[in-house]
């Protein structure tokens, strides 16, 4: 049985050249229809794709036209079909993040790596921090806060001395970038099931946005974000090449 594929691609010209390569070769479905969603640019694009095809039963296999690809697999326009079939599954589930401003409107998104608090003016970023509502840090002052998913935890988290979480953990991450009180502190490790809010102090005087995989929010006042089991993705990457085994190499690189 042929296997149906939608080829979706970054705006790259690398990219859209290879998927023109791509349809020609093996043909193109639309996502709805497709049995696996070819995804072909960097890992941002990725991202947005697995955003994009979360409601859908086709898992994803990305090839690398971007920089560094971590969350995809090497470009070759032969035998894809073949290294479909023998691919390997991750499923992952994103954090889902709920944004209250200071005018008071309510901003929600999904998130597949982190979901990051970072000042948003010349000042500090002054944050109370609440695990599964108990108090656990009455004022964090940094240039920002993050939690992130294992999956995410070699992206953003990392770059802030983060640890890397194994992608079979049920664990999160919660990173300070740049703190200065408590000094130098970096955060902590939670567990998948915890609920974290951030309270912005001094909002008006110390202005804070918040991302959740590049989708802003400004002028925030508290975020809350945990783990949504409801929802997962499902990624294939060529056999060896997985997370897991992607996750410890960056460990020894």
């Amino acid at each position: 049985m042929t296997t149906k594929i939608a080829f979706t691609a970054s705006r790259a010209d690398v990219a859209q050249t290879a998927r023109a390569a791509l349809v020609t070769r093996y043909g193109n479905v639309e996502m709805a229809e497709a049995d696996v969603i070819v995804a072909l640019g960097g890992d941002g694009f990725m991202l947005q794709t697995l955003h994009a095809s979360q409601h859908l039963a086709a898992p994803v296999y990305g090839m690398n036209r971007g920089t560094i690809g971590f969350l995809m697999n090497t470009y070759a326009e032969s035998d894809l079909p073949a290294r479909l079939s023998a691919a390997e599954e991750e499923v992952i589930n994103p954090l889902s993040m709920s944004a209250t401003c200071v005018d008071g409107s309510v901003s929600q998104a999904l998130a597949i790596n982190e979901v990051s608090l970072l000042r948003a003016g010349p000042q500090a970023a002054k944050l109370k921090i609440t695990i599964d509502g108990r108090l656990r840090m009455a004022e964090l002052v940094c240039d920002g806060a993050l939690v992130s998913t294992p999956a995410g935890s070699t992206a953003y988290n990392y770059s802030a001395h983060g640890p890397i979480l194994p992608i079979g953990s049920d664990v999160l991450a919660l990173t300070a970038m740049s703190a200065f009180r408590p000094r130098r502190w970096r955060g902590a490790l939670l567990p998948k099931s915890a609920t974290v809010r951030f309270d912005v102090l001094e909002p008006e005087k110390r202005p804070v946005m918040a991302e959740a995989d590049a989708q802003s929010v400004m002028d925030v006042a508290s975020v809350e974000i945990r783990s949504e089991p409801s929802v997962s993705h499902r990624i294939l990457f060529d056999p060896g090449h997985g997370l897991e085994e992607r996750l410890i190499n960056e460990q020894f690189t």
